[in-house]
């Protein structure tokens, strides 16, 4: 061997390792991103990726006409969906890779930022879209806090019913700090006019009790609380009990006077074309005709409408079995972890993002007043997206590994760490 065919020694006299040994470590690392030990994970993960690629198709042809006409470009809101997409889905493989101790020791964190971000709606930031003010606007940049806000009560109020879990069979423990805080969230959201949003923050809170274990008769009484204030709520605003007597009347134009039809029955009644218009196969990818400015939101909180006229029922059907998987991942999740935090958290997650494309099919279908909530992972709407593939990637955390390799969170008493949990919940 000659002088010049010897390894260089490095500084501490090893040779340098062989480049065939350095080659594979972003093979290694790509691996340890995705490694998990359950089929549930990779079931979950294909599915929602599966769902947000299909919506941003759907969000392409859907809003291609509304871009061409205030952005002069075709493809102006599918980029800025397919941009979300790019930030969300590494968060998501990110939150996916965070302990279950992380998401504990920041629920309070995250609960308070999002109320902050809420309250800001209400400064010179808050931006509105003529019926609702629900999002912050700084230069081109908007931010919907609400969506957020959904996202910490995942964790927030899976921290609290596990630290208090000794506690549910007492009302009092139930209430505190759940009602003031979660009632502060629905509060700021009715203040911008968005009934939808606070509709789900409820459903969300009203899940949280029961997949905690907390009485029936506890959940009936807060949703008897919950009542009056909803009946005030719609009452008071004349475009929240328009659309509810449009709905109650079932947009019979016998029944409403013109102004009342033309006002709250638009969209419903062209949504209900549309899906009329696409019968079993639908008219073909980018072929509707409720999309030229006829149906209102048509990218957004109407887009299953879209779906129908372009790919038919069964386009429809494939959107409802996706969400069926989603159901039934969730379920399985919950049954396989053996921490409380994770069981409850993931079913706040469900409760979610299931609880909300039911709602927005349903509003589609006139089976629900029009409550403008989108659907989630197909839709279009920026914080939307991340916010629910954040929401997902922590369900995903406690998939990854089988139940042994999940420590039980269950308080203990004694412990400093649970004594200082307690004192701050009480």
């Amino acid at each position: 061997m000659t002088t010049h065919d010897r390894p260089r020694p490095t500084r501490a006299g090893r040779p340098p390792a062989p480049p065939e040994k350095l080659a594979p470590t972003a093979v290694v690392a790509v691996r340890k991103l995705f490694a998990a030990e359950t089929p549930e994970f990779f079931l979950l993960l294909g599915t929602t990726v599966f769902l947000v690629a299909f919506g941003l198709i759907m969000v392409l042809s859907s809003s291609s006409i509304e871009s061409r006409a205030s952005d002069g470009d075709f493809f102006a809101q599918a980029t800025r969906q397919g941009l979300f997409a790019l930030i969300g889905l590494p968060l998501m493989l990110l939150a996916s890779r965070a302990p279950l101790s992380f998401w504990r020791r920041w629920a309070w964190h995250a609960i308070g930022l999002g109320l902050v971000l809420q309250l800001l709606v209400f400064t010179g930031l808050g931006w509105g879209n003529g019926y609702n003010t629900n999002w912050l606007r700084i230069g081109s940049f908007t931010l919907q806090p609400s969506e957020f806000i959904k996202l910490a009560l995942v964790v927030w109020l899976a921290w609290v019913l596990t630290t208090k879990s000794h506690l549910l069979h007492d009302w009092k423990h139930v209430a505190l700090p759940i009602f003031p805080v979660a009632g502060l969230a629905v509060f700021l959201v009715l203040l911008g006019n968005d009934l939808g949003t606070a509709a789900i923050l409820v459903a969300i809170v009203l899940g949280a009790l029961f997949f905690a274990g907390v009485r029936v008769r506890v959940i009936l009484a807060a949703l008897a609380a919950i009542a009056l204030p909803a009946w005030l709520a719609i009452s008071m605003s004349e475009s929240r009990s328009g659309r509810f007597e449009a709905w109650l009347s079932g947009c019979d134009p016998d029944r409403l006077s013109a102004i009342l039809y033309e006002t709250h029955c638009w969209q419903s009644v062209n949504g209900w074309e549309a899906l009329a218009h696409g019968g079993i196969l639908g008219v073909g990818l980018g072929g509707s005709s409720a999309k030229w400015s006829w149906l209102p939101e048509a990218d957004n909180d109407f887009i299953f409408a879209v779906i129908g006229e372009e790919l038919g029922m069964l386009g429809a059907i494939l959107v409802l079995v996706l969400f069926a998987v989603l159901t039934v991942c969730f379920i399985r999740i919950i049954r396989m972890v053996r921490a409380p935090f994770a069981k409850i958290a993931t079913s706040v997650a469900m409760v979610w993002i299931v609880g909300q494309a039911l709602v927005n099919i349903g509003v589609v279908l006139g089976v629900l007043p029009v409550l403008g909530v989108p659907l989630p992972l197909v839709s279009a709407g920026g914080s939307a997206l991340v916010t629910s593939l954040v929401a997902i990637g922590i369900v995903l955390s406690f998939a990854r590994h089988r139940p042994h390799s999940l420590a039980d969170d269950i308080p203990v008493a004694g412990s400093p760490r649970v004594t200082r949990s307690s004192r701050i919940v009480r």
